[in-house]
């Protein structure tokens, strides 16, 4: 694949969703942190319990035939087959329909039984109002597998933005409603998850439109492929769907597992009694709210990973399309380039989430308890490195046809992790943290041997010490300043009284709005160190910027000639 065709379907449509998912995380940002101040920590507590049922049963129904679809149709298109490429939607659209309602009949009818299981019968409300989103994302996937397909992210990144955005406005909108009318923590969370069903249901609406006036613009053509028949595309796409879909299952499985075990290993333990007891007496679950604090965390430490998908969403795609043409030589440098770039993302953003676990958790949390939610955010912030690898290199070995192998390797690291947590949070000095310890060794193990894998299996080997050591330098040394600068500022407010909560007379703490100047200036000047060490050290090659739009002047502009 030449570097000039490599600029529109690879990275130029990374760009596209990376801005989209840019725009939509920080809507996700305005909607999850004040959710979770508004709920507090059994609100959010109920909210995630919903959350990881749905997660489940949309993972089951969604996971695979997306990139099977989107890799089909790139292929198809790739050696110009429009009759194969327009059955193998329709037939996809129909899958896709009878899938999502199946999830929608079996997470409605059976909400109460899936959240006791879970250890939190009172989030079954929850859980019946994110019923219908299911059924609406699977019909979504549909329409963003097409249009991947034919490497045009505009559809998935606006129709992101409109979910998130009606989202936040009534997801926020209904729990301050219903928290402000004392309506009880476990129906706030349901109207907090209804605006993720109201989101997706407008999404939806608007990429059936945009497909609709794509085709009515398209020139009526003769094309004269002849398409597969419908059973031959069914298996064709469920050879490839089912495979990725158990390997992508193997995470939301465990994340269901993990939420089980840990709740009621917790409850067991500290001798607690069920949520309805608590119901009944107007008392705050201990439990419920210890994995809401948790949660916390782990809004924090899924936002690298997001970023992840606009690398992951063109790997498929333009990986394809080099192994259709048997060109080992583009396998080769978009999979190296791929994880490079993602080395670039996930370091810093680790590193930071790690030195400033506590400033960051004070910043967006005013109201949680601080000794579950800190130290989870210090060790998920390292956790947070190695499950944005994970999905890069998922990504390269299914491009590449090695479908059964993340599966495996997921399924090795899902079992550490559930071993983990089974030792650490049953030692009453641990508790809940040793959750984030198991998901840390979980996506550490799966990590390493994916990495090992891809290494073995391509054609032609990424080279690794390339790929990491100059970013890990950099984003250590990012680490280190962002933590300085913090620890200074914070020692500078409190030795001229500014921002400072004084006990006898004597400054020990700084206010809610003093460790927010110290984080926000921390991060801004992480962030200018993190450029300029990515400049002076060069840690972009000349390849990786040919790859990108306008990357030629991009590395004129930088004096990167070799």
């Amino acid at each position: 694949m030449q570097a000039s065709q490599q600029k529109g379907t690879f990275f130029g449509g990374a760009m596209v969703l990376a801005v989209g998912i840019a725009v939509v995380k920080v809507i996700g940002a305005l909607y999850k942190i004040p959710i979770a101040n508004i709920l507090g920590d059994e609100g959010t507590g109920h909210f995630s319990n919903a959350y990881v049922i749905y997660n489940l049963l949309l993972m089951i129904s969604t996971a695979g035939l997306p990139i099977a679809l989107s890799k089909t149709i790139s292929e198809a298109n790739t050696l110009g087959w429009k009759n194969q490429v327009n059955r193998i939607f329709k037939v996809s659209l129909v899958t896709f329909f009878i899938l999502g309602l199946l999830s929608f009949v079996v997470m409605y009818y059976f909400a109460y039984d899936l959240a006791r299981w879970q250890g939190d019968a009172l989030a079954a409300t929850a859980v019946k109002a994110l019923a219908p989103a299911c059924f609406f994302v699977c019909v979504i996937s549909a329409f963003r597998g097409f249009a991947q397909g034919h490497s045009n992210m505009i559809p998935t990144s606006i129709s992101q933005i409109i979910e998130a955005f009606f989202k936040l406005i009534f997801g926020v909108s209904l729990a301050w409603y219903l928290m402000n009318i004392q309506a009880g923590t476990q129906n706030a969370a349901a109207g907090a998850i209804l605006g993720v069903t109201i989101g997706a249901g407008v999404a939806l609406v608007y990429l059936i439109i945009d497909y609709k006036r794509r085709n009515r613009r398209q020139t009526v053509e003769i094309h004269h492929d002849k398409a597969e028949p419908v059973a031959v595309i069914l298996k064709r796409l469920f050879v490839i769907a089912v495979p990725i879909t158990i390997g992508a299952s193997v995470v939301p499985v465990t994340t269901w597992l993990d939420t089980y075990q840990v709740q009621n290993i917790l409850r067991m333990v500290t001798d607690s009694q069920s949520a309805e007891y608590y119901k009944a007496m107007e008392m705050v679950d201990p439990v419920v709210s210890s994995y809401g604090a948790y949660q916390k965390a782990i809004n924090v430490f899924n936002l690298p990973a997001s970023f992840m998908v606009a690398l992951t969403a063109s790997i498929i795609p333009a990986v394809s399309a080099c192994w259709t043409k048997n060109d080992h030589v583009g396998v080769w440098r978009i999979s190296e380039s791929s994880l490079r770039l993602g080395a670039l993302l996930a370091l810093p953003a680790g590193v930071g989430l790690t030195v400033l676990a506590s400033p960051i958790m004070g910043l967006l949390y005013y109201d949680t308890d601080r000794a579950v939610s800190d130290p989870c955010m210090m060790i998920l912030g390292i956790a947070s490195i190695f499950v944005s690898l994970m999905f890069i290199c998922n990504a390269i070995l299914q491009a590449s046809g090695f479908f059964k192998l993340p599966i495996v390797i997921m399924t090795i690291g899902c079992i550490v992790k559930l071993v983990t947590n089974n030792y650490l949070v049953r030692q009453p000095e641990v508790g809940i943290i040793g959750a984030p310890i198991g998901t840390l060794a979980c996506y550490f193990v799966v990590a390493v041997l994916q990495l090992y894998y891809i290494r073995k299996l391509l054609p032609q080997k990424p080279n690794y010490i390339r790929v990491f050591v100059k970013p890990l330098i950099a984003s250590v040394l990012m680490g280190g300043a962002a933590w300085a600068t913090y620890g200074i500022t914070v020692k500078l407010m409190l030795m001229q009284g500014m921002f400072a909560v004084s006990s006898e007379g004597i400054a020990t703490s700084v206010t809610s709005m003093g460790n927010m100047i110290a984080t926000l200036l921390a991060i801004m000047i992480a962030v200018i160190i993190y450029a300029l060490l990515v400049v002076l050290m060069r840690v972009l090659s000349i390849e990786d910027l040919k790859l990108m739009p306008k990357g030629e002047k991009i590395a004129k502009i930088l004096k990167i000639y070799e």
